[in-house]
């Protein structure tokens, strides 16, 4: 099932996903986007809350490109991202016990201990539960969060960085985590347009 051609995540986290998407953009939208992306059989038809890899990588990736096709491309970014940012709420609802994010004692950790904490409790629950594989380096003040096999751009080749669900997950978890604070949080390089690695860069110190 991984062959280099064959990424999976498991089912619960697809229907995180299109959970999400129709919260976003509701039935209607997603129904339209998940017959352009070829997957109409997914239509009120939600895969089961498992841990089976049988949710591919081009499936994800087909979302992504379709959102953008169906409402142009800075509608389908702004779109992808306010998705991610609801796939953390669903996420951390289903995950958030397994992987020590609701502990007293990481709720009590200091703001800078908390981003590296929980960015790699966020890291080791997709390399564990996922065919993605991420790895967290810290420079220069930033939290850089690296992507190898990346569901979101899987095959796609764009001009510019195309990973927006990801930004907005780890927006959400930044701003869950800190309690309600805004973090700068930016893709600097992605594999759909030739770079390495999908790398997001999250600066460690907020906003506002």
């Amino acid at each position: 099932m991984n062959s280099a051609s064959a990424f999976y995540y498991p089912n619960r986290m697809g229907r995180i996903i299109l959970q999400s998407m129709e919260e976003v953009v509701g039935r209607n939208g997603l129904n339209a986007v998940l017959n352009l992306a070829g997957r109409s059989d997914l239509i009120g038809n939600y895969p089961p809350s498992d841990s089976k890899l049988d949710f591919p990588f081009t499936t994800i990736s087909g979302l992504q490109t379709q959102l953008e096709h169906a409402y142009g491309p800075r509608g389908g970014r702004g779109l992808a991202i306010r998705v991610g940012r609801v796939a953390f709420k669903y996420g951390i609802r289903e995950f958030g016990q397994q992987i020590g994010l609701m502990e007293t004692t990481f709720r009590l950790l200091p703001l800078g201990a908390k981003i590296r904490v929980g960015g790699q409790a966020l890291a080791d629950l997709f390399n564990k539960e996922t065919d993605q594989r991420v790895t967290i380096k810290e420079e220069e003040g930033k939290l850089l969060w690296v992507i190898e096999h990346c569901p979101l751009c899987w095959e796609r080749h764009t001009e510019e960085a195309a990973c927006h669900l990801a930004v907005g997950l780890l927006q959400e978890s930044l701003y869950w985590l800190s309690g309600g604070k805004i973090f700068n949080v930016e893709e600097t390089l992605c594999i759909a347009k030739g770079d390495p690695t999908c790398t997001i860069e999250v600066n460690q110190t907020p906003l506002a």
